[in-house]
């Protein structure tokens, strides 16, 4: 639907561009299909998909006929901040806000989609050319402690499903792959024999992580316990980790298992998820001596940015050891006595 003002003004012919609400849904469908013949990554599909819906879920809840900027906006705030009586996406219970990188990202997915609808000619300018990207500030990495993750891997061996919490875990501090890398990953992708797995990365980029021998032994034993119990489906087609309900672990599932069994391990100082994993994962390997163009690969990382904040992080580390344990300090110490 065209703005009815001059296109000279982009700020406030956007604020005039709306768009029916039964048309945002043929519209969502028209890009989804675009997003799938222009090949990208099914993590990208199902992200934009989960948007879309979302967004036109709340439209409804808000009995709205149109949409234009100040909905967005609106909509954008409820992602960060929820709602006293929708609680989150109809779960009056949950109402926890979200992280700025969380509402970040549906902001670049709608500018997205709104630009689309620009490019097709559906629009003659996005109704978010006004509205500013939320602002996302460095997280502060803050890693698991080795006491922590022993009292995940405890709390995780008296789980109702021991073998594949631990698994879980094992593999996400070993390999820092990404949430999705690991809902993505298929039984076919994992090599036992040669500890390694073929994870489908951000771009549609694949690449090989490494596992130690304990990870692989215990991922061994996981295997062997599924396939005692569902010994007529075919492993190339099982996903590496499934739910309780027997489906591929999504993102939120995911998240949802490293909680309870943070609660359980009664770890509240750290942040609880598998993203964690990720920190821990970088932060340990280079307190250990590894290479950051190493780790740079490892992560699947396309330049040096993001993993020099593990740099600096773990060299923090080293000085704040350094500055306990000087040889010369602990000298001048003694001779003081």
């Amino acid at each position: 639907m065209e703005s009815t003002l001059p296109a000279e003004n982009s700020a406030t012919a956007s604020r005039a561009v709306r768009v029916p609400i039964s048309d945002i849904k043929r519209y969502a469908d028209g890009w989804l299909i675009d997003s799938e013949y222009r090949q990208l990554a099914a993590q990208t599909l199902y992200s934009r998909r989960t948007i879309t819906d979302k967004l036109m879920w709340w439209l409804k809840q808000q009995e709205y006929d149109t949409c234009g900027t100040m909905e967005i906006r609106a909509f954008l705030t409820y992602v960060a901040v929820g709602d006293e009586k929708l609680g989150r996406w109809g779960n009056v219970h949950e109402k926890t806000k979200n992280r700025p990188v969380t509402v970040s990202a549906y902001y670049n997915r709608l500018k997205a989609f709104f630009q689309f609808l620009v490019n097709e000619g559906y629009l003659t300018i996005s109704p978010m050319a006004s509205l500013k990207p939320p602002i996302v500030r460095a997280d502060q990495i803050q890693p698991f402690t080795e006491e922590q993750v022993a009292s995940l891997l405890k709390a995780a061996k008296q789980s109702k499903f021991p073998r594949r919490n631990e698994a879980i875990i094992l593999f996400l501090l070993d390999t820092g792959v990404r949430v999705s890398e690991l809902c993505d990953l298929k039984q076919s992708n994992v090599d036992l024999t040669n500890r390694r797995a073929v994870v489908h990365g951000k771009g549609n980029k694949h690449r090989t992580v490494y596992l130690s021998k304990q990870t692989a032994k215990v991922l061994w034993q996981y295997l062997q316990s599924c396939e005692e119990e569902t010994p007529d489906e075919p492993n190339q087609d099982r996903s590496l980790f499934s739910s309780h309900f027997a489906e591929p672990f999504t993102r939120s599932g995911l998240l949802q298992l490293i909680q309870r069994l943070g609660t359980v391990a009664s770890i509240e100082a750290t942040r609880c998820s598998p993203h964690t994993f990720r920190h821990t994962c970088a932060i340990w390997f280079l307190r250990n001596g590894g290479q950051v163009f190493a780790l740079k690969e490892m992560l699947g990382h396309t330049d040096l940015k993001m993993t020099a904040r593990y740099v600096a992080l773990a060299q923090a580390d080293v000085q704040n050891q350094h500055a306990k344990f000087s040889p010369v300090e602990r000298l001048r110490k003694g001779a003081r006595k």
